[in-house]
């Protein structure tokens, strides 16, 4: 185990002691080292993003989560494909930020529309 790895688990651990800004402050330092020495677009580096963001939205800062979710999303897709198991993770956390927001509405793609109308 890497000691990036080790920090991550002891963030989720302060997240489930409900200890968000210590969570935070521990997604941060991971975010940031996993960026510089792994690359912005390296799995890991996208997990540490996405981690933050599940914190952020812990604490209702929904703006910071979509931000970083958004930004998830769009290099997962770019990297492994619309179709990656990762990336569809990645817009299902995106869509659930959306609804806690109370953003319901569907802004329909043309791959969705194509869906819909093949009944799909």
């Amino acid at each position: 185990m890497t000691t990036l790895e080790t920090i991550s688990l002891f963030a989720l651990v302060q997240k489930d002691q409900g200890q968000w800004k210590e969570a935070e402050s521990l997604e941060v330092q991971v975010m940031e080292t996993s960026s510089r020495v792994l690359g912005e677009e390296h799995p890991d580096t996208l997990t540490s993003m996405a981690n933050l963001a599940s914190t952020y939205s812990n604490q209702g800062r929904w703006k910071e989560a979509e931000l970083l979710k958004v930004q998830v999303m769009e290099t997962r897709k770019r990297v492994l494909g619309e179709e990656h198991p990762h990336t569809l993770t990645s817009m299902a956390n995106l869509a659930s930020t959306f609804w806690n927001q109370g953003r319901w509405k569907v802004t329909p793609t043309p791959k969705y529309d194509r869906a819909s109308q093949e009944g799909v």
